[in-house]
């Protein structure tokens, strides 16, 4: 998994990096709430902890301006004792979970492998992204008309629509997209996929592309509104 960890207690971030590394995560930080919403614009994250008091933007307004983009990853915010109206908030401003300071590094290892769980077990529901609608469930996608997908071109989709506008390597996309028993999955797989979604795309008269040359990245991306 890759973390976004948004920490400006230097030491304090120092000993959760090396912990969330120990369980041979990825882990990028952030030292200020302006960095956190840069990052997360930019790469896909798995998990992303935010602390509450950060400072240029605090971990609030962060975490609603990741929100407002239509970023689904899971958020956990850091919070202090004291600090029960901003976890309250946090949770309604679409926080999915918190942890409060001091904290033990057990737990929240814990819990970033129950998130790891939950992302290998991928949500059964409906995603939509510019005029697509993707049945995660059925494997059926949805735009002037509908197609069938494959369990491979369900997953990758899923994960390119749940990261839609970030730029994902192939290494990114094989990890998210094959199972670990899929032992030879290479590049070649995910390009192969990536053009089979391409044309499925188009037979639907979908206006959502999928950019990027056959070594990536690739990106889901939609025609920007008209005025």
């Amino acid at each position: 998994m890759r973390i976004l960890l948004a920490e400006d207690e230097e030491q304090l971030a120092r000993v959760v990096t090396m912990a969330i590394q120990s369980l041979n995560y990825t882990v990028d930080v952030a030292h200020n709430g302006q960095e956190a919403v840069d990052l997360a614009a930019t790469n896909a994250y798995d998990a992303i902890i935010l602390d509450i008091m950060m400072p240029v933007k605090d971990g609030i307004t962060a975490l609603k301006e990741i929100r407002a983009r239509g970023d689904r990853t899971y958020i956990m915010m850091l919070t202090a004792k004291a600090e029960i109206d901003d976890r309250v908030l946090g949770l309604d401003t679409g926080a999915d979970d918190y942890l409060t300071k001091p904290f033990s590094l057990k737990e929240l290892l814990a819990r970033l492998r129950s998130i790891e769980r939950r992302n290998e077990a991928y949500d059964t529901d409906t995603l939509t992204f510019g005029d697509l609608s993707l049945d995660t469930n059925e494997g059926t996608l949805v735009s002037h008309n509908s197609i069938s997908l494959s369990h491979k071109e369900t997953r990758m989709l899923q994960y390119l629509v749940l990261n839609a506008e970030k730029e994902l390597s192939v290494a990114t996309l094989l990890t998210h997209t094959w199972d670990d028993d899929d032992e030879e999955a290479d590049e070649d797989d995910v390009w192969f996929t990536i053009s089979y979604l391409r044309q499925k795309l188009a037979a639907i008269g979908s206006t959502v592309s999928i950019i990027g040359a056959q070594v990536g990245p690739f990106k889901l991306q939609a025609p920007p509104a008209s005025a």
